[in-house]
């Protein structure tokens, strides 16, 4: 028996969640303590080119929890809507997609598998079944973008480790 969708897929995004939502807290505190703007933190970018800060976290949420409305709706589309979101804004998109994947059921993420689900950014379209869209291309985003909001943090003095990264592992009870 193979892995079960869910397990891959919506506990994963959990534990990136539940770390994303740690060390933005960490953050909170070592900019308030620091007087660092959190106006500013939010405009941060690694390189000129790069989107800042606040659509790194945006995208975590959206490579969760609207990965998975995505993949129950059969398609997924690039973030939209409000890109001005402050700090406490932040915070409370990663609680709410946290929120969501709580109501996710085992029994429908695991209907998923073999669906087909399309990436469409215009008329640019990528398909990919529900597991490949999953595991190939919301996974690997989700980890970009909670990497490179974990690395702006650091860049501000954030004091991170790794641990911070991982979030709350899934070990044997």
């Amino acid at each position: 028996m193979g892995l079960p969708l869910y397990d891959v897929s919506v506990a994963s995004f959990q534990q990136v969640l539940g770390g994303v939502a740690g060390f933005l807290e960490k953050g909170l505190t070592h900019c308030q303590s620091q007087g660092i703007s959190l106006a500013e933190l939010v405009e941060t970018r690694l390189y000129p080119d790069m989107l800042p800060f606040r659509f790194q976290v945006i995208a975590v949420a959206h490579h969760s929890a609207g990965a998975i409305a995505g993949a129950q709706a059969g398609v997924f589309r690039p973030p939209s809507g409000p890109m001005n979101q402050d700090y406490a804004a932040l915070q409370a998109l990663i609680a709410d997609a946290r929120a969501q994947l709580d109501k996710a059921s085992r029994e429908r993420i695991d209907a998923l598998q073999g669906r087909d689900v399309t990436f469409q950014m215009g008329d640019f379209k990528l398909p990919f079944t529900a597991e490949g869209f999953l595991m190939s291309f919301s996974l690997p985003n989700l980890h970009f973008h909670a990497t490179t909001a974990y690395d702006i943090l650091r860049m501000k003095g954030v004091p991170l480790g790794k641990r911070d990264y991982m979030g709350p592992m899934r070990l044997k009870s």
